[in-house]
């Protein structure tokens, strides 16, 4: 059975433009993405989907397979993952006969590793879930027993009897990955029961949304190399 790393990549994007092929410490952020789908040993085919020639051709000149541009029916800014990802899915299934599991990789996760990638994926593989997705655990400044609304101008709990304490929460990290069995996308959902997480630390868990997201993981890369290049 094979398992197929998609990476969704559109043209547009309105709040930073531009923003998969961005640079980002040396690289595009498709780049780094492609470099964690291509190094994950328990990914077989990593594939890339994208609605812009340039970004297709971007994509094959880091090694990733892009067979088709993506329809203008599924490339609108406002258009779901799901849709995507079956889309992708059909032509896998095709193509290359039964598919075991399809793992979105998204541009906007940069410090995401390979290793992070097999770690999930051997986890899913070694699971009965339909699907998994990566987590980063909320800081206590952020979690839920401490949260507030706005009432009249006023303070007040977020939630009228909040514990006084209570487990780690967590949150998704963008996701920088999700694994889906393929019968949870033909059913037209993006995440299925059972769901099982990857934790990821907050220093690989940044999302680029905005220019300063982008500086954030320029500055988590660069500091990431540096500390590579001291330890060889």
């Amino acid at each position: 059975m094979t398992v197929v790393a998609l990476i969704p990549a559109r043209g547009g994007s309105k709040r930073l433009p531009g923003k998969n092929l961005a640079p980002c410490a040396g690289r595009s952020l498709l780049d780094w993405t492609a470099q964690s789908a291509l190094g994950a040993q328990h990914v077989d085919l990593a594939l890339l989907s994208t609605d812009d020639e340039a970004i297709a051709e971007a994509g094959r000149a880091l090694g990733l397979s892009v067979p088709f541009l993506r329809p203008p029916e599924i490339s609108a800014d406002d258009t779901p993952m799901v849709p995507v990802m079956r889309h992708a899915l059909a032509w896998a299934q095709a193509e290359l006969g039964p598919i075991e599991a399809l793992v979105l990789l998204q541009p906007t996760s940069p410090l995401r590793l390979a290793r992070h990638v097999d770690e999930a994926v051997g986890a899913f593989l070694a699971s009965d879930a339909e699907s998994l997705v990566s987590v980063v655990e909320i800081s206590h400044i952020h979690h839920p027993i401490v949260a507030y609304r706005i009432d009249s101008g006023r303070l007040a709990p977020y939630f009228p009897e909040p514990p006084s304490a209570g487990p780690p929460a967590y949150s998704r990290n963008g996701p920088a990955i999700l694994i889906d069995r393929p019968a949870v996308i033909e059913r037209g959902e993006r995440l299925g029961e059972p769901l099982i997480p990857y934790l990821m630390a907050p220093e690989d868990s940044i999302d680029v949304d905005t220019p300063l997201d982008l500086e954030i993981a320029a500055f988590l890369l660069e500091r990431r190399e540096r500390s590579k290049s001291t330890r060889d």
